[in-house]
């Protein structure tokens, strides 16, 4: 950790370790990983009690943002407020990025009995998830590649850049399956991509190739490197089938994704 993130560390702990309201803080983000930049904020989750996080939920103060703290240029603090109940539901059931935001994250200060063995239940990768997760992903991968080059011949830019962005989501994310390693969501992803160890040689300069210059060409390079990279136990003739279920006809298991609601 920089000298400089790790004085605003500091500063939060002088500001919070004597509140009652807040029993832990845990500090996660790039600063945690290793991977800031000299201008990174440093992000910071505030465990509260049960009594102050049912207070925030109920007005919506689930957030912590100030530049108070940071002495140095472009400096903040990014803060989000969970309680002990919330780090136990990540830990038995959290989504990926959930899980990954605890990698390698620092308790800053505790008077959470066995916060340290808690913390360590999460950033694990859900083992029982994999084969089914990997099955999906293989198939909108297939799918993806042939809905690129439909995009290509519409030259419908919204669909092309849709259909390229998704198609390396899911190559990626099958790979970082097969290597067991958690998805971080969006902003770490490329990251998370280029540690795999196992993976296609190029596989993300093909990537790169088809973010800059979407077309049925470059998704075909791609798909066909992560295709044949290993044999994924997906027939082709059972994609289609997966993706409708997976895509068109999620709403079927609860409320559908954000962008379809």
């Amino acid at each position: 950790m920089r000298a400089h993130h790790q004085r605003v560390v500091q500063r939060l702990v002088d500001q919070f370790q004597d509140d009652p309201r807040f029993p832990a803080m845990i500090v996660g983000g790039s600063v945690a990983k290793g991977w800031a930049r000299d201008d990174s904020d440093v992000d910071v989750m505030l465990v509260a009690t049960g009594e102050e996080f049912r207070r925030r939920l109920a007005t919506g103060e689930l957030g912590y943002v100030t530049t108070e703290p940071a002495d140095y240029p472009g400096g903040y603090v990014d803060g989000k407020i969970v309680d002990v109940a919330f780090l136990r539901e990540a830990a038995d059931r959290g989504s990926e990025p959930a899980r990954a935001a605890f990698l390698d994250a620092i308790v800053a200060y505790s008077r959470v009995p066995d916060l340290e063995a808690l913390l360590a239940r999460i950033p694990v990768y859900p083992e029982h998830e994999r084969d089914a997760k990997m099955r999906a992903f293989a198939s909108h991968l297939a799918l993806l590649h042939w809905y690129v080059g439909e995009a290509d011949k519409r030259q419908d830019p919204y669909l092309l850049s849709w259909t390229a962005a998704n198609l390396v989501l899911y190559g990626g994310r099958l790979v970082l399956a097969h290597n067991r390693l958690l998805y971080p969501f969006h902003k770490w992803f490329m990251r998370q991509l280029r540690l795999a160890p196992d993976k296609p040689a190029n596989m993300v300069e093909l990537a790169d190739a088809v973010l800059r210059h979407p077309s049925r060409e470059t998704a075909l390079r791609f798909f066909e490197c992560v295709h044949s990279f290993r044999d994924w136990g997906v027939p082709l003739s059972r994609a289609g089938v997966d993706f409708m279920l997976e895509t068109e006809w999620s709403w079927r298991g609860g409320r559908p994704p954000l962008a379809e609601w």
